[in-house]
């Protein structure tokens, strides 16, 4: 080496970002937030185990010598602490974040499964059933809609709506579409019980990623105003369903819109295996073909909302789609008795119709600018009294109307819900024009 090459300082390279990464691209492409990839990850894994044994608990129990009538009590108890934990969730993540609401409905998920499991399933005690499935009722919901909590404040609100889309198709693909399919493969190979305890495992792995693997700030900032109490979040969430009308009516659309599917696990099983000619593996295949096709329906509805609108697109694809699939696919399969096919197709049209709802998750938020997670807590206090207000109204009705009245029921309040939608017009700042600040402490999506 030379004197001059001593003398002479080296160039510095130039320091520039890293440049980004294919998981950077692929996120940009299909409008999932960056930041909260593993979330929506865990999300998925998540709810395929809590939808495992959705397919296949009510033939099990049958199976097993309870009642239809108890079976159908069992699901509408928990169906009402998963309506509670629901419209928890919005308030308490007001409160504390979150993460922390999302640890909570994990914690409650994994014990209160593994009482239901060893004293009530296991030893077929009907009252450690009751107690131990309607307790876990408060662990998914905690869980799922903290998280949809924590995509409203850290996502812009131009891209919510397409956020809010892969919520719901992270939620529905696991709850119950790849859950019934991992159950119609285990199920056959290891049994039910075991396949109930896989369940617990696909929880526990779901949580931790989400859990462990997202550092966004926003899941741990506290989004009420300082000084704001537990107790004073959860009633200003429930009265903003009188001080803001039109989130009664969006609660309401939110609790028709899957009524009719927690309402079909309770009553379908039987009328497939039994009337059109399936086996309960058929059953479960089935079912991840209606809900595969409610994720395609879930991904087309926010993109078509784009072009339509947000109330648009739940009115015609979501309300009138729904009242006209659900008596189709509850009749066509009586034609073509063992054809599974056309099941499937008749399904499939349903389980897409479903999806036609889900711009409803982007609007409600929007429509209360100044206290987003209590509209994200009306919608989800909605999405979670579908959970019960569906097999409400098989245990209801099935004795005096039957299967058939039932379907009309369910098919009758799609076509309420479309009525309901009318007044609930898109924000102006989805048609380009600015949107109104904040006030202060209110909760707000993140650039």
């Amino acid at each position: 080496m030379t004197s001059q090459n001593l003398s002479t300082p080296l160039a510095s390279p130039r320091l520039s970002p890293s440049a980004p990464s294919a998981l950077d691209h692929l996120c940009a492409r299909l409008g999932i937030p960056r930041p909260l990839f593993w979330g929506f990850v865990g999300l998925l894994i998540f709810m395929i185990g809590d939808g495992v044994e959705l397919g296949y608990l009510a033939p099990y129990l049958g199976q097993n010598n309870i009642a239809a009538s108890d079976i159908a009590v069992l699901f509408t108890v928990y169906g009402v602490t998963v309506a509670i934990g629901s419209w928890c969730a919005g308030a308490l993540s007001n409160i504390w974040g979150p993460r922390r609401v999302m640890w909570l409905g994990a914690a409650i998920w994994v014990v209160f499964e593994i009482l239901f499991l060893s004293l009530g399933v296991g030893q077929l005690s009907y009252p450690m059933m009751i107690v131990g499935y309607a307790l876990r009722g408060f662990g998914y919901p905690l869980f799922a809609y903290g998280f949809l909590v924590w995509i409203v404040a850290a996502t812009p609100a131009r891209k919510l709506g397409v956020a809010m889309g892969w919520f719901w198709v992270a939620y529905a693909a696991g709850l119950p579409t790849l859950g019934a399919l991992v159950a119609s493969v285990t199920v056959p190979l290891i049994g039910a019980l075991a396949t109930f305890w896989l369940s617990l495992v696909l929880v526990i792995v779901g949580a931790l990623l989400a859990l462990l693997c997202v550092h966004d700030a926003a899941g741990s900032t506290r989004l009420a105003p300082v000084g704001e109490k537990p107790l004073t979040s959860l009633i200003g969430s429930i009265a903003i369903l009188w001080t803001e009308p039109k989130t009664s009516l969006g609660a309401v659309v939110r609790t028709i819109n899957t009524a009719s599917m927690f309402g079909f696990f309770v009553i379908l099983p039987g009328f497939f295996m039994d009337v059109v000619g399936f086996t309960l593996e058929q059953w479960l295949r089935l079912v991840t073909v209606i809900f595969v096709s409610n994720i395609a329906g879930n991904l087309i509805s926010s993109r078509l909302a784009n072009r339509l609108g947000l109330r648009n697109t739940v009115i015609w694809m979501g309300a009138v789609g729904s009242a006209i699939s659900t008596p189709l696919f509850f009749y066509v399969p009586q034609l073509f008795p063992g054809d599974f096919a056309v099941a499937c197709a008749m399904g499939a049209l349903y389980g897409m119709t479903l999806g036609g709802f889900v711009p409803l998750s982007a609007l409600m938020p929007l429509l209360v600018p100044k206290n987003r997670a209590a509209a994200v807590s009306v919608l989800s206090l909605g999405a979670g009294a579908s959970t019960w207000v569906g097999p409400a109204i098989v245990a209801i009705f099935s004795a005096s109307l039957g299967l058939a009245g039932i379907i009309w029921i369910f098919a009758g309040l799609y076509a309420l819900s479309a009525a309901l939608m009318i007044p609930l017009r898109d924000p102006p700042e989805l048609k380009g024009k600015a949107m109104p600040a904040p006030a202060h402490g209110a909760s707000v999506a993140r650039a």
